[in-house]
């Protein structure tokens, strides 16, 4: 895209709102339903990407509490063998939509390393976990490393089949460390080489934390 894109924290009810208004059409849309809806909690973050004042997408990061992970309704028993690890703080993408047919990878690989960051300083998160439909399987697979685990169930919420995914936050380090800020130049075609430089990523959470 020729504009720039803004990716910030929604951490304003209105900006929840209007994600959620995003989320709903996007969703129903695709034929999972209009009625879901964002977190507002203390182990929920919601994040937007917008251009020239329209919301383009949002994702939001939650961590592991009381209540559990969404995720946990399919697959508890394989995220309950992550959570018996030392030290392991599990945590979930979900609430996932973009008003583009085809978001650019820099947009997508911006918004993701955001989230990246956050995560792993507010939450200290170790392992990250995505419930997707299966064709979108590949994608998470090659552009961000994610792997498969679980078995494939129907997900009654979205009325479509659901395949649980898993990443180490070790790895995602070892990635952003190999080929971040590379771009078109780099040797993979994943989306860590449009992840912001070691140099660019320090003081972003802070920046982060100062919307609020």
């Amino acid at each position: 895209m020729d504009q720039p894109i803004t990716i910030r924290l929604a951490n304003k009810n209105h900006e929840r709102n209007t994600a959620n208004l995003l989320l709903n059409r996007m969703y129903s849309w695709r034929g999972y339903g209009d009625n879901h809806k964002i977190a507002k909690s203390p182990s929920h973050a919601t994040f937007t990407a917008s251009s020239n004042g329209g919301l383009l997408g949002t994702i939001t990061l939650a961590v592991d509490s009381a209540n559990g992970l969404a995720a946990d309704h399919l697959f508890k028993d394989v995220i309950d063998e992550f959570r018996a690890r030392p030290g392991a703080s599990v945590c979930e993408l979900t609430k996932f939509a973009f008003d583009t047919a085809k978001p650019s990878k820099p947009m997508l690989a911006s918004l993701f390393h955001l989230i990246f960051i956050y995560g792993q300083h507010a939450y200290g998160c170790t392992d990250l976990f995505i419930e997707v439909n299966p064709r979108h399987v590949r994608f998470y697979e090659c552009m961000l490393g994610f792997k498969r685990i679980g078995a494939l169930k129907d997900n009654t919420s979205v009325a479509a089949p659901a395949q649980l995914m898993w990443l180490s936050v070790a790895h995602i380090r070892e990635q952003i460390a190999q080929h971040a800020g590379r771009g078109d130049s780099a040797s993979t075609r994943s989306l860590y080489a449009y992840f912001f430089s070691p140099r660019e990523e320090e003081g972003l959470h802070g920046r982060m934390i100062g919307q609020s």
